[in-house]
């Protein structure tokens, strides 16, 4: 029951951080701070996700309180903090403090030397929350990682507009894929979907006389890659678990 516990919280946390808050609420928040109303949108999302997946069971409701209250003051902390230069650093610390919260929560109800796994909901909540990992979870992560090469464009020379969006997309698509091959044990798709994606890449790349773009896109699809690999194999030995 532990793990299955901290994973429902953690669902919770990944759907309100990454799945319900569009990116011009992060803005706003960054730009009104304590004044924003989308900042209290956020925390009220939170609070009801954690209702939610806790299945209406009122007994959590102190720990309820300390989540919502917590995770307020964590991202009012980061929100008067954030400058560019530690964003990145910021994003990791907000995350951790965040997850370490919702294990002490966990620790609070259910001592970890105790453990005991059902099936059948556990299963579907490992996986809905794998899927967020993959997805929405992993975009924003990449793209905090690779802002600081995020200017990539030739100064001299006009790129053709591409579909608004396209590359989060693509990205979704391609991680959901490579979590998918590796979950059903067929390895050499991820080595296919990697040549494919390299053959209809290499136009842009012998075009381009800008060796950044080059490797921009190379570290972006390795981290890509990476995550959804991760994640995959995380899945199956928590699965293994729970089963």
């Amino acid at each position: 029951m532990t793990l299955i516990f901290f994973i429902k919280l953690l669902l919770a946390h990944l759907t309100g951080d990454f799945l319900l808050q569009p990116n011009k609420w992060v803005a706003h928040k960054n730009l009104h701070k304590i004044n924003s109303k989308f900042l209290y949108c956020h925390i009220l999302i939170h609070a009801g996700l954690v209702i939610i997946v806790l299945e209406l069971h009122f007994k959590y409701w102190l720990g309820m309180m300390l989540i919502v209250f917590t995770h307020f003051i964590i991202d009012l902390t980061k929100i008067y903090l954030q400058k560019e230069t530690n964003r990145r650093f910021l994003f990791i610390a907000d995350q951790i403090m965040h997850i370490g919260f919702l294990l002490i929560m966990t620790q609070m109800y259910f001592p970890f030397s105790t453990f005991n796994f059902p099936l059948n909901i556990n299963s579907v909540i490992l996986f809905v929350t794998a899927v967020i990992l993959v997805t929405n979870v992993a975009a924003v992560v990449i793209q905090v990682f690779i802002a600081r090469w995020d200017s990539r464009t030739e100064p001299n020379e006009k790129q053709s507009e591409g579909l608004e969006k396209a590359g989060f997309y693509i990205g979704i698509l391609e991680r959901l894929l490579v979590f998918s091959f590796i979950v059903l044990n067929h390895w050499e798709g991820v080595g296919f979907l990697l040549a494919a994606k390299s053959i209809f890449r290499f136009g842009d790349l012998s075009k381009s006389k800008d060796r950044k773009l080059t490797e921009y896109i190379l570290i972006g699809t390795l981290l890509s890659f990476g995550f959804a690999m991760a994640v995959a194999l995380l899945y199956l030995n928590i699965k293994q678990w729970i089963i």
